[in-house]
């Protein structure tokens, strides 16, 4: 005897059509994810509660702070509230703005964390706050302002931040990651049209497909300036999905990817496995060097995936047994998931742990692969490997002996041959 769920018309119907197997199947999805769609509403309550219009500059320049500079590039909709500078909706142009953040001198906070202001005007010894925030008006002043803030190896980094932030969350995110790493590369910031509602997923995603022209620019417009030796991007989340395919876009337009594109850091990617393996190899042989942070218990991951049919994202995936052939494409795994972190949802281990930020900072931020030098994802390994469980523990693979030459030779054809031929009837795809 079959049993149907008490679901309305067709649905119960196509369920028992399919017998109690796959009907119990559907519910323990949705059992599995339920407890994770708990916690997504208790972080949404809490955000609500959070001051809003924090990006008034405040009055007075305050002492005794750190200063972070970055430029703002957005597809933001813009908003006439000065304290809000962008909405989450679509705009029709790409603005450009230069905001200075003011950070609470290190006795007042914990680093990974931002200390958002609980009332306006924040008290800037103990809250990150706006100082400072200016339209760029043309390329000329654009260049103005990296001349003003590069430094001596004229390197760049570009932050893409993932679903549900504001131009707000963007901003004050990306200046804790910059000053908690002691990167002095100059901080570039592109932040797309989230509505910042943990419940607009899709719009989200949307957004990011919207916004894939306008990264594809702003990475090419920071690699052919001749001011610029070196760009590494990093991306969170579903900007890890933006920022593959603007890389992919990129390959496809100048028929590869700039080298001075040197360094492409995934954190927790937002990434169908499936997707990713085709926007890697689309991106030709000459890629940059990638390093994916990845956690099993990533629970924002795993209702992505529930969302999406049911497909492994990148970042929840346990990529350790595959480490030895990401490794001669190019790829290098770094496996979070015994990381210590505030977000109770394990998403944003990249910038909450002090020991993770610091390392993307420094050892990220365009430095040379090049030349029998230790590459930086081994100095990664090597650094996050004396953290022992308190941290990060690098991806240790599996014996090579785990996947068999045959499985091996697939998978590197798959991610590393754009031929296109046909073998047995079928066309490598």
């Amino acid at each position: 005897m079959t049993t149907s769920l008490s679901l309305p018309g067709r649905i119960a119907q196509g369920l028992t059509g399919f017998g109690f197997g796959f009907a119990k199947a559907i519910a323990a999805r949705v059992g599995r994810a339920l407890p994770v769609l708990v916690a997504l509403s208790l972080v949404t309550s809490g955000c609500a509660n959070r001051v809003q219009d924090v990006l008034q500059p405040l009055a007075v320049t305050p002492t005794g702070t750190s200063r972070v500079t970055m430029l703002v590039a957005t597809t933001r909709k813009p908003s006439e509230n000065p304290g809000k500078l962008f909405s989450g909706d679509r705009g029709t142009a790409i603005s450009l703005n230069s905001v200075d953040v003011s950070i609470p001198p290190d006795r007042n906070r914990k680093a990974g964390e931002v200390q958002w202001p609980s009332r306006m005007p924040p008290n800037p010894q103990k809250e990150f706050a706006v100082t400072q925030v200016a339209k760029v008006q043309s390329e000329g002043q654009a260049f103005d302002w990296y001349r003003k803030n590069r430094n001596t190896k004229h390197q760049v980094i570009i932050f893409v931040h993932g679903f549900n932030n504001t131009y707000a969350d963007a901003v004050f995110r990306f200046a804790q990651i910059v000053h908690d790493s002691g990167t002095d590369a100059a901080p570039i910031l592109f932040t797309w049209p989230s509505r910042g509602r943990v419940f607009d997923y899709l719009y989200d995603k949307e957004s990011a497909n919207y916004s894939r022209r306008a990264l594809e620019d702003l990475i090419l417009q920071a690699a052919k300036s001749p001011d610029v030796s070196d760009v590494t991007i990093l991306a969170h989340s579903m900007g890890g999905w933006l920022a593959a395919e603007a890389l992919r876009g990129v390959a496809m337009r100048e028929k590869s990817i700039p080298t001075k594109v040197k360094n492409v850091v995934l954190a927790s990617p937002d990434i169908d496995i499936d997707v990713f393996r085709r926007q890697f190899t689309e991106m030709g042989p000459k890629r940059p060097h990638f390093v994916i942070l990845t956690s099993t218990r990533d629970k924002a991951l795993e209702v992505s995936g529930w969302l999406s049919g049911g497909i492994d994202r990148v970042g929840g995936s346990d990529l350790r047994p595959y480490a030895p052939l990401l490794d001669e494409l190019g790829v290098s795994v770094i496996d979070t998931s015994a990381i210590a972190t505030n977000d109770p949802l394990g998403h944003n281990a990249f910038a909450d742990s002090p020991e993770i930020v610091r390392l993307l900072g420094r050892r990220l931020a365009g430095q040379s692969l090049e030349g029998g030098k230790t590459s930086v994802a081994d100095q990664i390994g090597m650094t996050a490997a004396n953290f022992a469980g308190s941290a990060a523990r690098v991806a240790v693979a599996a014996p090579v002996a785990v996947i068999s030459p045959e499985a091996r030779e697939i998978l590197k054809r798959e991610l590393s041959s754009n031929e296109g031929k046909m073998v047995d009837g079928q066309i490598a795809y």
